[in-house]
């Protein structure tokens, strides 16, 4: 595992009909991004969700297409605007 890690910022939260939310935390420049997936119920209880994380580099994937990229590049940069990396959004 590496030791080394980067911030990510909430670029995506979907609501699923199984209960789960998809939260995706991406690179600034949206290059790499990393998909999660919580219970709606933990989200509730005190698990919250910040506008970013710091994400280990080796547990961070390549966004695969350039129109993903520049979409997780917008919303990140948004976020980064709006929030401090610990606000709860």
């Amino acid at each position: 595992m590496s030791e080394s890690t980067e911030r990510c910022w909430l670029v995506e939260r979907e609501f699923g009909d199984r209960d789960f939310v998809t939260i995706v935390y991406a690179t600034r420049d949206g290059t790499r991004y990393q998909q999660r997936q919580r219970s709606s119920t933990s989200l509730r209880v005190g698990s919250e969700v910040t506008a970013a994380t710091e994400i280990p580099e080796d547990e961070l994937e390549e966004v695969p297409d350039e129109e993903t990229r520049k979409r997780y590049a917008t919303e990140a940069e948004r976020t980064a605007e709006q929030y401090d990396p610990d606000d709860p959004i």
